[in-house]
């Protein structure tokens, strides 16, 4: 059986008050100075872990001096994140622009929207046949695919492990969705990319709308949790004013997911109000489909959880979506989920993973 995961409410709530309301830090200091060297090594997995070790750290840092050890800590931190980011981007720009001039049109999903942060992962979206990304992978990047899980196959999923860079390299090709049900919703991943540049190199990357239609199907469709993160990088956009919500819409739902995006928008929203008291105000559009809101959420392990309950409903709501409108393949894809959730349950409980279903 799986041990029992510490409480990490305290770290939890910490990240969020730094990057949600960093003028704010000083209210998380005295957190952060009282941490003994264990607690520390468990504040840095958790806020790695939620993708903003460097925003939550440079918010405290500048109040830090006070506390030479705490100082000291933060810059060896700050340093050490730096210098993975920096060799991580210099293998995707390169991976980019392999796959970009062998004809397979690419755009960065997830990994670049927690900028300056970055993930444990570094997610594409391809149009391209995965034959192709495959042989541009191993034949120029010295590239290697991992196993692939029950998940990934349905998924058409790729990872690759690339010699001298840590994180993976995940390839979607063509399909987007927890079972890959998503074709027509995934090609505007491409049609709309749009260029972004991080750290010296220019990179494509999803529209606003598409920024928070994968965030959605990652958070509500398939995990059940939110990372501090996804709360950042959403209030972020919002309120930037970036998100054409007629767009939004529409895009939702050509994949079925109109009220999983409602209910996202909803939650982070909740949640940060917390936090930076007045949020963005979302139309009434989007109110009107949100299924649940910030009240229902709550802190599991290391993430901000969404009750299952819920996001079968919007799986239920899903499915009948892409079947009334005569998606039959999407329709069968997405009824292959709820024995593949169970059996990974089930392997859970059992061993304390899920690699090899999930």
């Amino acid at each position: 059986m799986p041990n029992k995961q510490p409480d990490y409410t305290p770290i939890i709530h910490c990240l969020s008050r730094l990057t949600l309301d960093p003028e704010e830090a000083d209210t998380a200091l005295s957190y952060l100075a009282a941490l003994s060297d264990e607690q520390r090594i468990a504040f840095e997995s958790v806020a790695d872990s939620n993708h903003v070790p460097l925003r939550a750290l440079q918010a405290a840092q500048p109040l830090a001096n006070g506390h030479p050890d705490l100082a000291s800590w933060i810059a060896e931190v700050i340093a050490r994140q730096e210098q993975r980011i920096n060799n991580a981007l210099t293998f995707l720009h390169r991976i980019c622009q392999e796959l970009e001039n062998a004809g397979c049109p690419v755009t960065v999903m997830k990994s670049l929207d927690h900028w300056p942060d970055l993930g444990n992962d570094l997610d594409l979206f391809t149009t391209a046949d995965a034959t192709r990304v495959r042989d541009v992978m191993t034949s120029r990047m010295s590239a290697r695919t991992e196993q692939r899980s029950w998940g990934d196959r349905l998924a058409n999923k790729w990872n690759y492990l690339l010699p001298g860079l840590p994180e993976l390299i995940e390839v979607h090709a063509q399909r987007l969705g927890q079972t890959g049900e998503q074709t027509e919703m995934a090609r505007r991943f491409i049609t709309r990319r749009v260029a972004k540049t991080v750290g010296g190199f220019t990179f494509h990357v999803p529209a606003p709308e598409e920024r928070v239609i994968v965030a959605t199907l990652q958070r509500m469709y398939r995990h059940f949790y939110f990372r501090v993160c996804d709360i950042v990088n959403t209030i972020t956009l919002l309120e930037a004013g970036e998100i054409d919500f007629t767009e939004l819409k529409l895009a939702a739902e050509i994949g079925g997911i109109w009220n999983g995006v409602a209910t996202y928008l909803n939650i982070v929203c909740d949640y940060a109000s917390k936090y930076c008291g007045s949020t963005p105000s979302l139309p009434t559009t989007v109110l009107n489909a949100a299924r649940i809101g910030g009240n229902a959420v709550y802190v599991g392990g290391r993430f901000i959880r969404v009750p299952i309950p819920d996001g079968a409903k919007l799986y239920g709501r899903q499915f009948a979506s892409i079947a009334a409108h005569g998606d039959v393949a999407g329709a069968m894809r997405l009824s292959l989920l709820p024995p593949l959730a169970s059996a990974a349950a089930v392997a859970y409980r059992v061993t304390g993973s899920d690699k090899g279903i999930w």
